[in-house]
């Protein structure tokens, strides 16, 4: 299943402004991986995953999906193999109703009005949205907006997964429900996040960033028992690997006793 593989082969990438983003980024991810993309702000991270779907173009190197490279010839069928989630779910939403949301991919790619129905109601269901199919999206709360983003992706089918912060102004109880649903896809799933806490419940595999280039690419684990290489990018250790603050003051108290 060769179409389920993302391959970036020394990607550069700079704005306008001249900031060089990415700085000869390579890795290769398999089909029905889980890999976290971290790294502190301004890292690269949102930049190399808008080159996996299209939105931006390598000015150096390549990026491949499957046996297809991302070109302006190949951008539709990339678009149709990878799904985007946007940090800010309000970029996807833009539609009067959920519903019409979820729709507006799947008839967007020509099908027929009944296979679009049962995409958007399977869709729906996925993510636990389907009371919502006829709400207006700018009434939902933080929570629901991401769940029916997510939805909206679904709805295409795509091989592969690709999101951006996607715990960001989550309540607990949202972000768990998150995490249960990231688990239950069969997906190769790419997510860029500051929830290191996430990654360790959902990625098998993570890639480090710091200042445009990978430094550090491994397991998970591994790499978050590397308190050196995170410090020097920018990170801390999840806060379930750091044990309690309190508890660790009173063992000191009780050894100074």
């Amino acid at each position: 299943m060769s179409h389920h593989i993302v391959e970036v082969h020394d990607l550069a990438f700079h704005y306008p402004d001249g900031h060089q983003a990415l700085r000869g980024v390579s890795f290769r991810i398999t089909h029905g991986e889980s890999v976290a993309v971290v790294g502190a702000n301004g890292a690269g991270k949102s930049t190399l995953l808008l080159h996996l779907n299209g939105c931006l173009s390598p000015q150096q190197g390549t990026v491949r999906i499957g046996d297809m490279p991302l070109t302006k010839q190949t951008l539709a069928d990339i678009r149709r193999s990878v799904g985007m989630v946007f940090q800010d779910a309000d970029d996807q939403l833009f539609m009067p109703t959920v519903g019409e949301d979820v729709a507006f991919g799947p008839l967007n790619m020509g099908l027929p009005r009944e296979e679009v129905e049962i995409r958007v109601t399977e869709a729906l269901q996925r993510v636990g949205a389907e009371t919502l199919m006829d709400r207006p999206p700018h009434r939902l709360s933080g929570g629901e907006k991401r769940a029916v983003a997510i939805a909206t992706v679904l709805a295409m089918r795509p091989d592969i997964l690709v999101m951006d912060e996607p715990s960001s102004n989550l309540d607990p109880r949202a972000r768990r429900r998150l995490i249960g649903l990231l688990n239950s896809f069969q997906h190769t799933k790419i997510i860029a996040t500051h929830d290191l806490d996430l990654v360790l419940e959902v990625c098998a595999r993570t890639l480090v960033f710091h200042e445009g280039t990978v430094v550090a690419d491994g397991p998970t684990e591994e790499i978050f028992a590397n308190l050196g290489l995170l410090e020097r990018s920018g990170l801390e250790r999840p806060l379930s690997l750091q044990g309690c603050p309190v508890c660790g003051r009173e063992r000191a108290r009780a050894r100074d006793a």
